[in-house]
């Protein structure tokens, strides 16, 4: 009994440490991301830093920096997460293989069914071990929000099938497996930081891009000359709420286990979000006299970039690839 009243007064007294050292921690944290103010990741951060703020009773205040304000490209922003310089920042995976190499394998093309295969995925074990990944390389990731499934814009002609686009020059993020998949279906990708793609569309540079519905509508592509779109929806991109480690790590345990249950739930509310809004922008961007492509032939880009599983089969085994795109 003595022994029993030992250790209940031990585990009231850590929680009442605990609780005192959440009490005692106050901070003010800097959020980033490269898109728009409007662009439903700034959406999702400013209902995180609101739901955070009320929860810690305005002890941890979170200002949100879209647009590119911390840095031009999310490589540099992530660098900067890494070193405690930002704080926190919601990416694309894009350029995050360089920093945990597991996560690339979302990248594959066609490896998703639809939105309901994507959240079963990303929710569960397998998104989790991938979030688990990134502390590696001292970064914690906090949850799966979402970027969308990935769509194709070009400044030529309408593209149904994949041989269509042959020879066009693609701008892609700077991830080897998306260039290797557009090498594959015979079109010409061409990596480059975010910030730079508006103005080399405008220029020429490049003819077109590839992105989720909602960054062509934000960034209003058409304004740059993308006066074509194809609903290809080749690859489906998450969007990872990341944080610096070292932040993380210094936090109370409290408030550690609320901003991961926050993320977890402002992941739903961003990602119906930018799903709800598909179907708005499509009919937006047909009013601005883009071509809407909505019948592409997928099984012809899925032909295509079919090669890309072997290419890097080392790297990631067909068994890993199988238990997502069979994950029911």
């Amino acid at each position: 009994m003595k022994k029993t009243m030992t250790i209940v007064l031990a585990v009231l007294f850590s929680f009442t440490l605990a609780g005192a050292a959440s009490a005692q921690y106050k901070a003010t944290l800097k959020l980033a991301s490269v898109t728009p103010p409007e662009h439903f990741y700034n959406v999702g951060a400013r209902k995180f830093a609101e739901l955070v703020k009320e929860r810690t009773s305005n002890r941890i205040e979170i200002k949100v920096y879209p647009a590119g304000q911390l840095g031009k490209g999310e490589r540099e922003i992530t660098e900067a997460v890494q070193q405690g310089a930002v704080d926190l920042l919601i990416t694309s995976t894009g350029p995050m293989g360089g920093f945990s190499p597991s996560i690339n394998i979302l990248d594959f093309p066609f490896l998703f069914r639809d939105f309901n295969h994507v959240d079963l995925v990303m929710d569960g074990t397998i998104g989790r071990k991938l979030l688990n990944d990134f502390e590696k390389a001292e970064i914690k990731a906090l949850a799966f929000w979402e970027n969308g499934f990935r769509h194709l814009t070009n400044n030529k002609r309408p593209i149904k099938k994949a041989e269509d686009g042959k020879g066009l020059k693609i701008r892609t993020m700077e991830n080897k497996v998306h260039l290797a998949a557009w090498k594959a279906a015979g079109y010409n990708p061409t990596p480059m930081s975010w910030g730079e793609v508006f103005t080399a569309l405008q220029q020429g540079v490049i003819d077109g891009q590839e992105n989720p519905i909602a960054i062509i509508a934000s960034h209003k592509l058409w304004e740059a000359g993308q006066k074509f779109f194809s609903f290809s929806a080749h690859v489906y991109s998450p969007a990872p709420l990341i944080m610096s480690k070292k932040k993380f790590d210094g936090m109370p345990q409290g408030d550690r286990e609320l901003f991961l249950k926050t993320a977890l739930e402002v992941a739903k509310f961003q990602r119906k979000l930018n799903r709800d809004a598909e179907e708005k922008s499509m009919q937006d961007m047909a009013s601005k006299g883009v071509t809407v492509v909505r019948d592409v032939d997928r099984d012809s880009f899925k032909k295509a970039m079919a090669p890309v599983f072997d290419q890097f089969s080392s790297q990631f085994p067909k068994a890993e690839i199988e238990t997502i795109m069979n994950a029911k």
